[in-house]
């Protein structure tokens, strides 16, 4: 019986949860076939077989929780291990409750004496019942012996019996027998483990405000694992950072044009978007305030510089936000950039990135206009210091020249670490990525 563990997948990660089987009891299984699809604090995957063989047990409902080391499936691929379920009845007893103490054969001894009928859960392999305190553990001779455990109440039961509930994982001791003298029987345990399973999926029973919204009208269901660890990395950014948030809305008419112009160069091949040209105003911005490309650590009480310039990009998905790195910035072409983006994007909409996509990165972007925003007040990606927010491109009217005229506007949200980073240098940074997106040429020419 091959006893498949949940794997260590690094980064710290110690559990999953089980959202859906692929496979069923009694199905057929290959090596590498998957078995279940998982989600962890980070991406939702599956997991594949590591035996060719039969699923004998599924050790994990759906929806619940897979731990670290901890066995959730059962394969029997041939080789010696747990015997099957259905042949329990068929497995001799084990040698410790076959060497009996004499106190307890003689209680077993003085029932086979009792003038009544055996029925099958009586007959036991051994052609007795025991009657016994606990299991007999293995014998302690020429070893430490260790303190005694509680002593339990007496239970009478068959070695089939013993097995079935160590099988079902049941303390046979806390189980009311309704055989002959109170003994338990195979279908007190199986009724036993059966009403341990409800208790774990019925529903707290809903009172008072709650019962009276209840009947109004309302669904419950658990939030996701991904949730949850959005859920705690916003808590921790808001705990940890003093956010404040400047906003600009700034003339890229110029930006606009030249961008419509190199569509028609670069072809269709390339998906050309106006983020490539921001990030790469944000690479320069960044080079003239480091401030805004650093952390804050709190023990050593010291700014940490990054030489780096990996920006995050928020992507809202089905499952919640996930914000995968492009690496490198300031060492790819604009053209680079944009295939870069448009690669990413389709990692993270076919679940195919990994945890290397996920970490890394120097600065972060959100870019809610691609769904019709303008302005917002991000959140830092915390441990970071800053997050810039673009919105939607639209046509306004503006002055220049000293006349009115309609121009292409791009609304920039940028959130601070406002411990580190002053408001004045806020408006600099923002100011530099208006001059920076103003005139495309110069940009390229300077990046």
């Amino acid at each position: 019986m091959f006893e498949y563990k949940f794997p260590d997948i690094g980064e710290g990660i110690t559990e999953g949860t089980l959202i859906k089987w692929l496979v069923d009891i009694g199905d057929e299984v290959k090596e590498g076939q998957d078995l279940a699809e998982i989600e962890t604090d980070k991406m939702t995957t599956t997991i594949p077989s590591a035996a060719t063989g039969k699923v004998h047990e599924l050790h994990v409902e759906e929806h619940g929780t897979l731990e670290v080391g901890k066995v959730f499936i059962s394969i029997d691929d041939g080789t010696k291990g747990a015997a099957p379920k259905e042949t329990l009845e068929d497995t001799p007893a084990p040698a410790a409750e076959k060497e009996e103490k004499p106190s307890v054969k003689k209680q077993a001894e003085d029932i086979n004496r009792e003038p009544e009928r055996k029925t099958d859960e009586e007959a036991g392999v051994v052609g007795t019942l025991i009657s016994s305190q606990e299991e007999l553990p293995p014998s302690t001779e020429g070893t430490s012996t260790e303190k005694k455990a509680p002593v339990k109440k007496k239970v009478l039961a068959t070695p089939v019996a013993r097995k079935l509930a160590k099988d079902l994982q049941v303390d046979i001791h806390e189980i009311e027998g309704t055989g002959p003298g109170g003994r338990v029987m195979k279908e007190d345990i199986r009724k036993f483990a059966d009403s341990k399973k409800a208790m774990k999926q019925e529903p707290l029973p809903i009172k008072g405000e709650e019962k009276i919204a209840h009947e109004q009208g309302e669904r419950r269901e658990p939030i996701t694992r991904i949730r949850k660890t959005i859920s705690q990395r916003m808590s921790e950014s808001k705990n940890h950072l003093v956010h404040t948030t400047s906003m600009e809305e700034i003339d890229v008419s110029a930006l606009v044009a030249f961008r419509e112009r190199m569509k028609e160069v670069v072809g269709e091949d390339v998906k050309l978007t106006y983020l490539p040209f921001i990030m790469k105003a944000i690479v320069l911005a960044l080079k003239e305030f480091p401030i805004f490309n650093s952390t804050f650590d709190e023990e050593k009480e010291e700014i940490v510089y990054k030489q780096n310039y990996h920006l995050g990009i928020a992507t809202d998905t089905d499952r919640g936000l996930i914000v995968p790195v492009l690496f490198d910035v300031d060492r790819k072409s604009i053209i680079e950039l944009a295939q870069g983006i448009e690669e990413l994007a389709e990692l993270v909409r076919e679940n195919k990135f990994t945890l290397e996509h996920l970490r890394g990165s120097t600065f972060s972007i959100t870019n809610y206009g691609a769904i019709g925003g303008s302005f917002g007040t991000p959140i830092i990606n915390y441990p970071e210091s800053a997050i810039l927010g673009i919105g939607r491109i639209q046509q306004k009217p503006i002055v220049k020249d000293g006349a009115l005229a309609i121009g292409h506007l791009l609304p920039l949200s940028l959130s601070y670490d406002h411990r580190m980073i002053d408001g004045a240098s806020g408006v600099r940074f923002m100011r530099f990525l208006e001059e920076a997106l103003r005139d495309p040429d110069m940009l390229l020419l300077r990046s």
